[in-house]
């Protein structure tokens, strides 16, 4: 055995994994998408805008435009009484400037003309059409929104690496981007592996106690979805070389920008994932992770296409997913912010680890009464109990440091890192 390949079997601690994963892993290309197809895509380019936000001097509210000095003693008892020379609605503009000692009826948006400084709200007024009291000086001096308040001509509107939502679509229409350059989505072959797996529309065989479904090959692609990538499924793949080779060579075929594999790379008679990268001309980066669920994971180069292989075992898979997987989705999506940020956590029960690995245990979050995130263990926590993953919000980050000290009491602190929604992102893994 080389020097090289034992360095590529080193096993690795999750950061380094991550590292190495994302040192092979670049942003793919841009394409040029029309706002309406951009929702939750990255963009790949500043946009700057063209002009200044807003384009002029504007009310706040609806009410009147006045001179401030002319309103600044008024008051209930004693209200500035001003006549109205016109109105302005949304979209219109004033005939003339403002004349000292007169008001401009104005509606919320409507430019602000020339001489006001000032926007009294109508709830501070008797609603005059012809002539308008005034009864509170409150607003003198405010309630005008300047010219470029939001953005000026020049400015970055939204910056590259920013995932499109709500409110940067509405930022690019307002700047006039119709259409905008996006890194393309991933395409993420999925293979699974293992002679005893079938398809769930075999499941008959199943219920004849002779195979197990592939759940790896729905929640993988599901995954992959929900991760901002398109799945593509390679089939499930028995344990036989020529099987998986030919898996693979069709995720070439189907320009895949990154694969996974489930099963097939730990140090069983019948897992042959290795040995059919080894025989593919794969790079080979590492083997191990030092980390439970989900130590038999890998990574290289299929050509110049990352290969992620996950660990078999359904838990193992999905957390690995997320450990790995998705960071890399998120990385060639051109994302920025790729982890998950962790979060103190309380412990609401006792958690022992027995090997000396770094734990991630799938576990539910819930803000206590005292305001903060408290977890609890979702139940046994086998590698192979899916459902342990289907119950939890977060996994629980249990260090290496804790084995041996005996168990982490309830009352004390962890860290967790949540799942979907109520994850805030981070550009490094921060553990």
């Amino acid at each position: 055995m080389t020097h090289a390949e034992n360095a590529v079997r080193t096993s690795l601690n999750v950061r380094e994994a991550a590292a190495a994963i994302l040192a092979d892993v670049v942003p793919l290309a841009s394409e040029r998408l029309t706002l309406a197809d951009a929702l939750g895509r990255v963009l790949a380019r500043d946009v700057v805008s063209p002009v200044s936000l807003p384009p002029w001097d504007n009310a706040s509210m609806d009410g009147y435009a006045v001179r401030a000095a002319d309103v600044a003693r008024a008051s209930g008892r004693e209200p500035a009484v001003l006549p109205v020379s016109e109105t302005i609605a949304a979209g219109g503009a004033a005939s003339r400037a403002l004349a000292p000692g007169t008001a401009i009826r104005i509606m919320t948006g409507a430019p602000v003309p020339e001489g006001a400084d000032s926007v009294i709200r109508v709830e501070d007024t008797d609603r005059g059409s012809d002539v308008v009291a005034i009864r509170d000086a409150r607003d003198a001096g405010r309630n005008v929104r300047p010219r470029g308040e939001d953005l000026r001509a020049g400015d970055v509107a939204v910056e590259k690496g920013t995932v499109l939502g709500p409110a940067q679509l509405g930022v690019l229409a307002s700047v006039g981007a119709g259409s905008v350059e996006c890194h393309r989505r991933p395409r993420v072959g999925v293979l699974a592996t293992g002679d005893e797996l079938v398809d769930v529309d075999r499941f008959d065989e199943v219920t004849a106690g002779r195979r197990i479904v592939s759940s790896n090959s729905y929640t993988l692609r599901a995954s992959v979805v929900v991760a901002g990538g398109v799945p593509v499924d390679l089939g499930v793949a028995a344990d036989d070389r020529a099987a998986i080779r030919d898996r693979l060579a069709h995720a070439r075929e189907a320009a895949c920008d990154l694969v996974l594999t489930s099963g097939g790379v730990s140090v069983g008679e019948f897992d042959f994932t290795r040995e059919v990268l080894r025989e593919l001309g794969a790079t080979r980066r590492f083997w191990r992770v030092r980390v439970r669920p989900g130590g038999p994971s890998g990574f290289g180069l299929l050509g110049d296409t990352p290969w992620i292989g996950l660990p078999g075992n359904p838990v193992s898979s999905m957390v690995t997913f997320e450990l790995f997987a998705r960071p890399a989705i998120r990385r060639q999506r051109g994302e920025r912010l790729l982890f998950p940020r962790p979060l103190t956590v309380i412990l609401d029960e006792e958690v022992t680890i027995s090997v000396p690995l770094t734990h991630f245990l799938r576990a539910v979050l819930a803000t206590g009464d005292d305001g903060v995130p408290h977890a609890r263990l979702t139940g046994p926590q086998g590698s192979g109990l899916l459902t342990s993953m289907a119950r939890a919000n977060a996994l629980l980050v249990v260090p290496l440091e804790h084995h041996g000290r005996g168990p982490v009491r309830a009352g004390e602190t962890l860290h967790a890192l949540p799942f979907g929604e109520d994850a805030l992102l981070t550009r490094d893994f921060a553990l």
